[in-house]
């Protein structure tokens, strides 16, 4: 169960799911090679910028427990979640990042355990501006016991919502990495409804107490 409840891009399941019917109004996968990015749905035009500059914190509410702050320029705070999105998919090197928001919160489900009382998270936005296609928003986790991308969504999507965020199982039988349209990069493993999850997993990808710290982003 420890395993399934990371959901970090490492987990399999004894399943083939069929694409269509996790995600019905979604292209099938890319097989382009040679490119980090994805060809269609993110516009080959500049990604639209938000007219202020993005809040810095968010307060402490039921739904955001301990509230969300923007970790400082150059820090490692800030640098930690893109070392971890480069390891997932080939990160541009000149990547801006719009908005970045640093949260702790529970496990989801709620555990017991001492060790995953807090989950550290960081939600990104970002985009290339030498190649616009690669555009998107990530979950980033971290544990004790290590750390990924635990889900990715269109650039152009707002909030927490399905189907907007996807997750993916490992699937050892298929560990060939795909492009999906409208998602930055390549991504191994089945992919399912973070929101909602998916593929064995009955559980939302984040618990009600920490969903809200994504309002607005």
């Amino acid at each position: 169960m420890l395993v399934a409840v990371l959901v970090l891009l490492v987990a399999c399941d004894d399943g083939t799911p069929d694409r269509g019917e996790l995600f019905p109004n979604t292209p099938a996968p890319t097989h382009a090679p040679g490119s980090f990015a994805t060809p269609t749905l993110a516009s080959p035009t500049p990604p639209a910028l938000p007219a202020e500059p993005p809040l810095t914190s968010g307060p402490v509410s039921d739904d955001c427990v301990e509230g969300w702050r923007t970790p400082f320029a150059g820090s490692a705070l800030e640098q930690h979640p893109l070392d971890v999105i480069a390891r997932t998919v080939r990160l541009p090197e000149d990547r801006v990042i719009v908005d970045m928001r640093y949260f702790e919160g529970p496990e989801s489900p709620p555990s017991e355990m001492g060790y995953l009382a807090k989950v550290e998270r960081w939600y990104v936005k970002l985009y290339s501006p030498s190649d616009l296609r690669f555009q998107g928003r990530f979950l980033v986790e971290s544990r004790n016991f290590g750390d990924g991308v635990a889900a990715v969504a269109p650039y152009d999507t707002e909030g927490f919502r399905s189907p907007d965020w996807s997750g993916f199982q490992w699937n050892e039988a298929e560990p060939q990495a795909h492009a999906y349209a409208g998602l930055p990069g390549r991504w191994r493993g089945d992919r399912y409804d973070f929101v909602k999850g998916g593929l064995g997993l009955h559980i939302p990808g984040l618990p009600a107490k920490v969903r809200g710290c994504l309002d607005t982003a």
